[in-house]
């Protein structure tokens, strides 16, 4: 079995039928380069003699998702749909449940290619397209290095645990795809979908919430954009990365984590760059590698073996305990949501964090540690404090609803983590202080360029 069909599940036991096309139902890996499950569809249809159609099923109804989340994904899908066009591929996006949408199309589709989505209702769409398809399914894993499944068959303890798991397949798994060429264009094929040249009129036709706006200039989606930060990162910040990647004051950071959220780049490509890179330092090289290869993907098991990954539940049982024995512990202060989500606390550091997320939709690493464990220590309990923290999270960050979002929460909490000294409210929970930032960064450097940022916004 070759690499590329290691990451290549059947979902149901129909079979390649006569039809007008190859669909490749597009959700997750939202882009052309180096995208595993499109070269499969590729590959599928010239061995059918048939053209390939890209299909993108966009509801209004995608949990938690806002006006910020929406335009920052439509912007992708303009360099989808531009690239396949210049590979005659065809692309078509409607408003509908994307299963059915994926369904409605697929009735003409000789065979049906996904890619993978980690949360519990995109695996869900999946279910539903491989029932109810009169064709074979096929779904293709593209946004991990590893394939969860190939990595454990369990949900890992913690970083430690995983990467010797990770690491003995990496190789194997990290060479770049080449992408084969269509033999049979689809510019004979009239499918009718939305106009994505025309994203303005898209969004005013979902019923969303638009309290949250776009983050331009910030950030912009698409595949260009986020080579664009990336080359940036390589040439100006990899070198500094080791050194400063808790320092939130410096900017020597990679800012790809929204662009791999919504699949506009492949971690083996960044992967890829970054290693080949004469930038910076092994050492640099290596930190940014663990990040991006076995903390990424030690979210990716945990959402894919938890179910209740976006619950109090999901925590281990001594976080639970340790926190529910000073659940009666006095708090200095509580606050409520609106001041959290008003960066209106007496503390001038989260509140620079805190509007850091709301303006740009991105927060430096290290100032999300220390965001969500204030909220533990400011909240009335600790359940309510996980409920805010996912809350605010999901709404404003463009990366949040993600793997990573639900395992960041949950190390805030205890999860991937060990117990440590014991303290009032947090029990054995990891602590985070104000004066611990004053020691180890320029946290004033921090809140000036914050203002900075986004004086003129507010």
């Amino acid at each position: 079995m070759s690499v590329v069909d290691e990451r290549v599940t059947r979902l149901n036991d129909r079979e390649v039928r006569k039809g007008r096309y190859v669909l490749y139902w597009m959700q997750q890996s939202q882009r052309v380069e180096y995208n595993h499950a499109l070269n499969v569809a590729i590959r599928e249809a010239n061995r059918a003699g048939l053209p390939l159609l890209v299909a993108f099923g966009l509801t209004d109804a995608y949990p938690e998702a806002n006006l910020r989340h929406f335009q920052f994904m439509l912007e992708g899908l303009q360099d989808v749909a531009a690239a396949l066009q210049k590979r005659g591929i065809g692309m078509v996006v409607r408003l509908g449940n994307p299963p059915e949408v994926a369904i409605n199309i697929g009735h003409a589709a000789a065979l049906i290619v996904c890619d993978v989505g980690y949360l519990r209702h995109q695996r869900a769409w999946r279910d539903q397209v491989a029932r109810e398809a009169d064709c074979r399914v096929l779904q293709v894993e593209s946004d991990a290095i590893v394939p969860v499944a190939v990595v454990s068959e369990k949900a890992e303890y913690a970083a430690r645990t995983i990467r010797p798991r990770i690491m003995r397949h990496v190789e194997r798994f990290q060479a770049l795809p080449r992408s084969p060429r269509i033999k049979h264009s689809a510019a004979g094929l009239r499918i009718p979908g939305l106009r994505l040249k025309e994203p303005a009129r898209i969004l005013r036709r979902l019923d969303i919430d638009r309290s949250v706006p776009p983050v331009d200039p910030f950030f912009k989606g698409g595949t260009r954009q986020a080579k664009k930060h990336l080359r940036r990162f390589i040439k100006h910040h990899l070198a500094h990365y080791n050194d400063h990647r808790n320092q939130p004051q410096t900017d020597d950071i990679s800012h790809m984590s929204p662009y791999l959220h919504f699949g506009h780049i492949s971690p083996v490509y960044l992967a890829a760059k970054v290693r080949e890179a004469r930038e910076g330092q092994g050492i640099d090289r290596a930190a940014y590698l663990e990040e991006l290869i076995v903390r990424r993907e030690l979210a990716l098991n945990f959402v894919w073996y938890t179910p209740d990954y976006d619950r109090y539940a999901c925590l281990p049982d001594w976080a639970r305990k340790t926190m529910a024995e000073h659940a009666g512990d006095e708090r200095p202060r509580v606050y409520d949501r609106e001041t959290l989500e008003n960066a209106a606390t007496h503390d001038p550091y989260w509140n620079a964090a805190m509007r850091e997320m709301r303006y740009t939709g991105f927060m430096h690493n290290y100032m999300r540690m220390y965001w969500g464990k204030k909220i533990l220590e400011w909240s009335a309990s600790p359940e309510e404090a996980f409920v805010t923290t996912l809350s605010l999270n999901n709404k404003y960050f463009l990366d949040g609803r993600d793997p990573n979002s639900y395992a960041g929460v949950a190390w805030v909490f205890g999860k991937h983590d060990r117990a440590w000294f014991e303290r009032p409210i947090f029990g054995k929970i990891r602590y985070m202080a104000a004066s611990g930032l004053e020691r180890k960064c320029d946290i004033q450097g921090y809140v000036r360029k914050i203002d900075k940022r986004v004086r003129g916004l507010e």
